[in-house]
């Protein structure tokens, strides 16, 4: 359990919020009394669904309505990402001028560099079929007030009964606002790999906005990561409707070449010779993209496991499993400082990073195929063009004795979104 959750389960029950919840159907807290326990604006950083402490228990969530009131309900607040099926399959160029000698696009570490980034290049202006799209706005603001619908959360019944909440003069946070004559975007950015996320994110933006102003309001999120900008588009069909929002489109966009065929897949698998397999845990960590992007975050600063659960909105147990991930693969590793336990970056995975993209994703293969189980595995995805059905690919664990029984059927799971990610590159 981490620190968060604790602290949680303590104003739970000193204020009796889920009976207050269960009663009138909602529970206001104040800053000053989450600041009892620990510093607000750390006590309500939800991202994901994940994240949400396990007191709330996975229908309870919580918004900011003022500058220091949260509600709290059985409200359904995030939204899936689609499943990313693939980086190629959707994949434009783009190119950043060579007059440009101050931008690496090979160092690109933050949030903010991304968007800009992206900017310079005229990704949004593709993305959007806009031109001329200049950064008007970022950083934070006051929401004004206004007042909205939002769905209960799926599987409490009370999924039609819509909730109205009214926000007066809450903060919010704009990543970037760019505009040209005909509309304005509202960006949401991440440089972080997740399942779902927060729609208050865009929604508190659209509806500031939309008073503001007359034009169209396209609310966009862009996610970071391996190299490639993945945008986006969201629409809310009703303005008054937090609960109405729809994608509108999805593109993924990269400033290097990305074309990697079978027979350079092929080649790989031909000449990576099978290592000894590591003594550390078999892998539990069905995303790859999400192994990558834990990779890429450990280049920038060591990290405690509770630190990963933050970043990533992940369980501090889920934590553990995307660290033996990436140390299954050399990546990682555990190393102790004046500060504690961390988990660090390797050499290995320093030397990687610094790859351009296609060779990078060729080194990951390399790393999956160094194993017995994947190198095994991979050949039958070359001679049959399909990654074998899970079942089979359990036989195979078992026989290489992997993991124990009782784990098999669950790391199956993720060998096989592994071998998917290594097709998809093609």
């Amino acid at each position: 359990m981490s620190l968060i959750d604790e602290k949680w389960e303590i104003l739970f029950e000193k204020y009796q919020i889920e009976q207050e919840i269960q009663k009138n159907g909602r529970f206001y807290i104040t800053a000053d009394q989450i600041r009892e326990v620990k510093e607000p604006r750390l006590m309500t950083k939800f991202d994901t669904r994940e994240s949400l402490p396990g007191v709330f228990g996975r229908k309870i969530a919580i918004l900011p309505v003022t500058r220091g009131t949260y509600v709290l309900g059985e409200f359904d607040l995030y939204q899936d990402f689609p499943e990313m099926v693939s980086d190629i399959r959707q994949m434009t160029g783009a190119d950043i001028p060579d007059y440009y000698e101050t931008i690496d696009i090979h160092d690109i570490r933050s949030e903010a560099s991304a968007i800009n980034i992206m900017s310079i290049a005229g990704i949004l202006e593709d993305f959007l079929g806009e031109k001329h799209m200049v950064q008007t706005v970022s950083g934070r603001m006051g929401s004004g007030s206004f007042g909205f619908y939002v769905d209960g959360f799926p599987g409490t019944g009370k999924k039609e009964a819509k909730s109205y909440i009214t926000v007066e003069n809450s903060q919010i946070e704009i990543d970037g606002g760019f505009e040209n004559q005909n509309v304005f975007s509202v960006m949401e950015g991440k440089n972080v790999v997740h399942s779902n996320f927060l729609i208050r994110q865009l929604y508190y933006p659209t509806r500031v906005w939309s008073e503001k102003i007359q034009k169209p309001i396209r609310p966009v999120f862009m996610v970071y990561s391996n190299n490639i900008f993945r945008l986006l588009e969201y629409e809310f069909t009703d303005k008054k409707d937090y609960s109405s929002i729809r994608l509108v489109q999805e593109r993924n966009y990269s400033l290097e070449d990305i074309a990697i065929t079978m027979e350079e897949l092929c080649a790989v698998w031909k000449k990576t010779a099978v290592q000894p397999e590591p003594k550390v845990a078999f892998i539990q960590a069905d995303s790859f993209y999400k192994v990558i992007s834990l990779t890429e975050h450990l280049n920038e600063n060591p990290m405690t496991t509770a630190e990963i659960a933050i970043v990533f909105g992940f369980k501090e147990r889920q934590s553990d499993y995307y660290f033996n991930a990436c140390r299954y693969l050399g990546l990682a590793e555990k190393l102790t400082d004046e500060e504690g336990i961390k988990v660090h970056i390797t050499k290995s995975g320093r030397k990687l990073l610094k790859m351009r993209y296609k060779e990078r994703q060729l080194e990951y293969v390399k790393l999956m195929l160094e194993h017995q189980i994947f190198h095994e595995l991979f050949e039958i995805v070359l001679r049959t063009g399909g990654v074998p059905e899970k079942r089979m690919i359990a036989g195979k664990m078992r026989e290489l004795q992997v993991c124990s029984e009782n784990l098999i059927d669950r790391r199956a799971s993720s060998v096989r979104g592994w071998l998917q990610w290594i097709l998809e590159r093609v």
